[in-house]
């Protein structure tokens, strides 16, 4: 089959298939899928072949893949700016434009081939529909055969152009290996490790990567314009994990392989050369393919807080587009962009005019105007040029300098300037090695910033593709050797640069140590001060002032300070008890005050908080010096602060109570278990004044309304224990290892509570009545069964157990003996439970009061607290007594409740009252 374009002056065709004997087949499908794994291994099972790539830096990978197979002297690189072609080369892997493949000759009589090659595959040939790129990707899929045979690898939009192109071709589809799911929008801060930042600008990229520089520790750098070394290292970094995070253009989208598990967008629109335009649901999937590798699911979404672009469209995916991405439904594509690929070269007329002829095959639509033929029609009217253009000959030379491709990305005029200039050198005869090897020297300069040092980049790409032209340049080895020589060490500077700019190891290690346990982290102070935190220098000691890192810039000393934050506890005290040990020896916490083998070194004096003891020099110590002195009282500072540590949660206590946002009631009740050391009795609390709306406001701080008691669990181990009896806080004796069950003493240890002859500390005990409340709740009638396995294996007798339990309104009902006669086994014993707190009326009455009834109707409810019982509590009262007494109607209005005996606002009561 044939299409073809019969200007007036010439009949031509366009071949779409070379010969039958090559099995021609098209591979469609997803990323992930494959493709490209099968193409290398065809390529590698025959005796020769080529594989067009659309990136050089695709090219360069399979190159080194394939190179480890069959070796360096076997295989070729042969892109438009390195050629890496050994005399005995057999497979190639070029970018497309780079293709070894033949083309049939005018006269579609013979074949005009570089080589005859057994394989041939072009990647990604649904870049044939690219307004820029297409003509040259429809050429390679038209007329790029292997001699047995020819593989097409592609998105599945691709199958009905091949179908009506191609129908000898056999179409084969690929599933996906893993699951693409849309996670939404997630802020840069919130974006999970291994993950993919696309944007679609150097700007957009830089400040991307600028801000996971800052609060995640880096990030690599991949866009199209590094050169394959660049690009090679920066994506090592993220591979071997020194970086969780990788910024790159959509060029990540033509097949490169990495690690990542979710791609993020940083835009869904791009410039596409002539107008900024959202980009198409196959454009995204292709970027957001790149999640997830081999059969390990992937995710993808959007950057949160970038606002709108600028068309004012939300950065967020429309339902169809997610349901496209996921199930892979893309539009089929309609056309296919084409170019004449052998013009004539009679004249620069005849010239423009094959390359602006249109095909009349219905699948074919003519290319966009390419800069190649932008810079031709401009260069063709320029005085001076056109007189050159005498023959065939010059005109293909001409053409083919006008075809240097723009890797300076300046546009049509400023490339076709740089084109005239150099056809100025080239109309003659060849560049001379001498001129050649100065442009090169220009661009060996490794100062300058990052944007400086790209700009060089592709200065020398340009320069590489000129002086491995083989009719442009003499010494062509020599100046391609000297071309790639200065890209290298530009590349290498690149390289520094972007790691310098946009990679933070120190951060990086920060960031990935911040959220573990302080005591998990390889924290050193080292002999001369300074900090390190696994390994990395964070700053240093002044004494026992922290000193952030000099080399350190603005925008890390924020969380550099953090991290000293989280961790100079540890090396203050550290260093504390170094200087202390090398003057006082070792000391110890006792009876509020600090001592030395016996002796008193400082007294504890009460502070602001319990838990702040302030420190006084012993008298003995008066004779030192005032410097000395403050010295040595710094440093026992230091070092009590690192004692105190057990006592944080009594200090998030402390701070609760100082909390205006808090609330007078929620404080004033914090300032009673804090008094109590961190318990109190329940009836004590004042707790019938906190709003239950407030009381999630106690778990949050760490204290439990239990049973019996108001505690901080966190406040029952030994440690704090110890210390608080230690600073002279708490007088009460000390159990060593806070045991569950005690036996019984007249004077508890602290964090008790009696149980008959025994004693239960205050978390065991409410773990008891809470499982004795769920066994209640599961009951169908008043009474109830609670397994005694629990107490039994905490150690209590049965009798301590009854004990502890009527305090907390359960009571066992015994059951009737068996009948004289009767044999079985006893009946269990049964439960029952009245509310027994004498703080249980004033939280009804406060519950009444606010809500204007009574709450406290229920299932629970004991008789006092029934409409019409006889409770002094509920009785109606009027000025004249009893209703019945003096004809008079009663009070309305609720009597005022009392507030519980010992309760800061029952003082407060009496005085008022």
């Amino acid at each position: 089959m044939v299409a073809c374009r019969r200007p007036a002056c010439h009949s031509r065709f366009i071949v779409t298939r070379r010969s039958a004997d090559s099995r021609i087949k098209a591979v469609l499908g997803p990323t992930n899928t494959g493709k490209t794994h099968l193409a290398i291994e065809r390529l590698c099972a025959h005796s020769s072949g080529a594989i067009g790539f659309p990136l050089r830096l695709l090219a360069r990978e399979v190159y080194d893949k394939v190179r480890a197979i069959k070796g360096d002297r076997s295989v070729a690189l042969i892109t438009g700016e390195e050629r890496i072609e050994p005399p005995d080369a057999r497979w190639f892997l070029c970018t497309a434009e780079a293709m070894p493949a033949g083309r049939p000759d005018r006269s579609a009589k013979g074949l005009l081939a570089k080589s005859d090659l057994a394989f041939v595959a072009l990647d990604e040939a649904q870049l044939s529909a690219d307004p820029e790129r297409g003509h040259i990707f429809t050429d390679r899929l038209l007329n790029a055969r292997g001699r047995e045979e020819t593989m097409l690898l592609g998105s599945a939009t691709l199958a009905p152009m091949v179908k009506a192109l191609i129908p000898e071709a056999e179409i084969i589809e690929r599933p996906r290996f893993s699951v693409l799911r849309h996670s939404g929008s997630a802020k840069l801060s919130r974006l999970p490790p291994r993950s993919a930042i696309v944007a679609f600008s150097a700007e957009q990229v830089y400040a991307v990567a600028e801000m996971l520089r800052r609060f995640r520790g880096g990030a690599a750098v991949v866009m199209g314009a590094l050169s394959p070394e660049t690009r090679n290292r920066q994506v090592e970094l993220f591979q071997s994990g020194e970086v969780d995070y990788i910024v790159a253009t959509d060029a990540i989208g033509m097949g490169l392989n990495l690690d990542v598990t979710h791609v993020a967008f940083a835009g869904l629109s791009k410039f596409d050369g002539s107008r900024q335009r959202r980009l198409t649901p196959a454009e995204m999937a292709q970027i957001a393919g790149r999640a997830g590798r081999h059969h390990q699911d992937g995710t993808f979404g959007t950057l949160s807080g970038g606002g709108r672009n600028g068309r004012g469209a939300p950065l967020e995916f429309t339902d169809e587009e997610v349901h496209a991405i996921e199930e892979h439904r893309f539009a089929p594509l309609t056309k296919l962009f084409w170019r004449e690929s052998d013009p004539r070269f009679d004249t620069v007329d005849t010239l423009i005019a094959d390359l602006e002829a249109k095909p009349d095959h219905p699948q074919l639509a003519p290319a966009p105007e390419a800069i190649d033929l932008k810079v031709l029609k401009r260069l063709a009217e320029e005085h001076g040029i056109a007189e050159t253009l005498t023959n065939p000959a010059v005109v293909r030379r001409f053409w083919d300098a006008c075809s240097l491709p723009d890797f300076r990305q300046q546009g049509a005029e400023t490339h076709a300037r740089f084109v005239q200039r150099l056809w100025q050198e080239l109309k003659d005869g060849y560049l001379g090695a001498d001129y050649a090897a100065a442009k090169i020297s220009e661009l060996d300069n490794l100062a300058g910033d990052i944007d400086t040092l790209q700009g060089r980049i592709a200065a020398i790409r340009s320069w590489a593709y000129i002086a491995q032209r083989p009719d442009w340049v003499l010494a062509k080895e020599e100046m391609s050797a000297r071309a790639r020589a200065v890209e290298s060490r530009l590349s290498d500077a690149l390289h520094q640069r972007l790691t310098e700019r946009f990679v933070n190891r120190r951060t990086a290690v920060l960031m990935k140590t911040m959220g573990k346990d302080a005591g998990l982290l390889k924290v050193e102070l080292n002999e001369d001060g300074a900090v390190l935190v696994e390994g990395e220098a964070i700053g240093h000691l002044d004494g026992f002032r922290f000193v952030v890192d000099a080399q350190a810039g603005h925008a890390d000393r924020k969380l550099l300070l953090a991290a000293a934050e989280k961790h100079l506890p540890q090396l203050l005290a550290q260093r504390a008890q170094t200087m202390v040990a090398s003057e006082l020896g070792e000391l110890s916490l006792e009876g509020g005050k600090v001592l030395r083998a016996g002796q008193a070194v400082a007294v504890l004096q009460p502070g602001r908080d319990i838990s702040r003891p302030r420190l006084e020099l012993a008298k003995e110590l008066t004779a030192l010096g005032p410097a000395q002195a403050d010295r040595l009282a710094e440093a026992l500072n230091h070092w009590l602060e690192g004692q105190l540590a057990p006592l944080a949660p009594l200090r998030t206590l402390e701070e609760a109570t100082r909390d205006p946002e808090a609330g007078s009631e929620l404080r004033a009740l914090l300032l009673h278990v804090v008094a109590g050391a961190g318990m109190i009795a329940r009836e004590k609390a004042g707790l019938a004044h906190l709003p239950k709306e407030r009381r999630h406001l106690l778990r949050k701080l760490g204290v439990t309304i239990g049973a019996l008691d108001v505690f901080a669990p966190a406040l029952l181990k030994p440690a704090p224990r110890r210390l608080l009896h230690a600073i002279g806080v708490d007088s009460r004796p000390v159990q060593e290892n806070m045991a569950a069950v005690i036996a019984g003493t007249r004077h508890l240890p602290s964090g008790y509570r009696h149980a008959g002859q025994q004693a239960i500390r205050l978390d065991m005990a409410e773990k008891l009545f809470r499982a004795a409340h769920e066994a209640r709740g599961a009951a169908s009638g008043k009474r109830f069964f609670i397994d005694p396995a629990l107490p039994t294996s905490m150690g209590l007798t049965e009798d301590s157990y009854a004990r502890l339990m009527r305090d907390a309104g359960f009571r066992p009902v015994r059951h009737r003996e068996l009948p004289e006669g009767a044999f079985g086994p006893p009946a269990p014993l049964m439960w029952d439970w009245r509310a027994p707190r004498t703080d249980h009326r004033g939280e009804l009455r406060e519950d009444e009061r606010r809500t204007g009834r009574n709450e406290g109707r229920g299932r629970g409810q004991h008789r006092g607290d029934r409409p019409g019982a006889k409770d002094s509590g509920h009785r109606k009262e009027g000025r004249g007594g009893s209703s019945g007494s003096g004809g008079k109607r009663p009070d309305p209005r609720p009597a005022p409740s009392r507030p519980a005996e010992g309760n800061a606002f029952a003082v407060l009561a009496d005085l008022l009252r």
